[in-house]
């Protein structure tokens, strides 16, 4: 077996290496595997620190090499990626950063399959560190013209609207109110840490396409009931780790206003197994739990980078 060079990558090295086409590549390549039976996702577990807890998720892509977990407690986040063929470690990664761009990503792949062709406005409800990887996504897939934004704060959504106007060359602008946001926008995304809804079912407008990506825990919801239950199509990266992390659809079910078996992973949708929407009325929702197959696609492809340009600390 030729020698193999095991590394670790810093989150700056990590940053160096990683952008958003890179994730979006990885990520089409790794949903259409997973479609065909190849992936396999262990949903993330939360075992108590006593101050905290510590997160641990893990998956398999066997016919592409790798393999690895993701874990971290108090947000400091790692990938151990490992090879399927006999060579153990091949890199411990920061993945902080990763992350970051990673659920942006699988926004992004959903809007690309889910959302209508010609979407060409946008409104984003969160204006945190993951709502520029989430814009910046969408509009990667989409010839987007238009963006509202808001959050509670005035001067982070102004700020926000600047920065992202100057970063895609496109016309942000901040409002003052969720619903002002959410009027008359083809894709619709929230991206914020709320415990009770941000978006409701009075915001919802026949052929709008939403990603909810900003929780995953069955305590908090950004989406009420009725935004659920007017969805023709509801789409999620993993139905497992939806069924006990996903706080909107754990609702629904408890209510009587939406099944788990009507639940369809986006993988299928991204295989042409499953059609995303039959009129330019439907309205579509992506619910995102940022899950272990999609760290390691991406994961894989900036190890790989890496070994090309001789960055990184190599390993004993």
């Amino acid at each position: 077996m030729t020698a193999i060079k095991r590394l670790y990558l810093t989150e700056t090295e990590v940053d160096g290496l990683l952008d958003m086409e890179l994730a979006l590549e990885a990520l089409d390549d790794v949903f259409r595997a997973r479609s065909s039976g190849d992936v396999r996702n262990e949903p993330r577990r939360r075992l108590a620190t006593g101050n905290g807890a510590m997160n641990f998720m893990a998956a398999t892509w066997p016919s592409r090499g790798w393999a690895g977990h993701k874990s971290y407690v108090n947000g400091d986040m790692r990938v151990m990626l490992y090879g399927t063929n006999g060579e153990g470690l091949l890199a411990v990664l920061g993945a902080g950063r990763m992350g970051q761009v990673r659920t942006g990503a699988a926004s992004g792949i959903a809007t690309k399959y889910m959302a209508r062709e010609n979407s060409s406005s946008v409104g984003m409800i969160g204006t945190g560190n993951q709502a520029e990887t989430q814009l910046e996504a969408v509009c990667a897939v989409r010839d987007i013209s238009e963006v509202k934004v808001f959050s509670r704060t005035t001067e982070r959504r102004e700020k926000f609207a600047s920065s992202m106007s100057e970063r895609l060359d496109v016309n942000v602008v901040a409002v003052d109110s969720k619903e002002a946001a959410a009027e008359g926008v083809d894709v619709l995304v929230a991206i914020t840490n709320s415990v009770e809804p941000v978006i409701t079912g009075d915001m919802v407008e026949p052929g709008m396409h939403i990603n909810a990506a900003g929780n995953n825990s069955w305590m908090k919801r950004e989406l009420d009931t009725m935004v659920v239950a007017k969805a023709d199509l509801v789409a999620c990266d993993d139905i497992d780790q939806s069924r006990i992390e996903c706080g909107e659809l754990m609702r629904a079910v408890e209510t009587g206003h939406f099944a788990w078996e009507s639940l369809v992973r986006l993988d299928r949708i991204v295989a042409g197994l499953r059609t995303a929407r039959y009129s330019d009325d439907d309205i579509t929702l992506f619910e995102s739990q940022g899950v272990a197959f999609e760290d390691i696609a991406v994961c894989g492809r900036i190890y790989e980078l890496a070994l090309e340009q001789g960055i990184g600390t190599e390993l004993p």
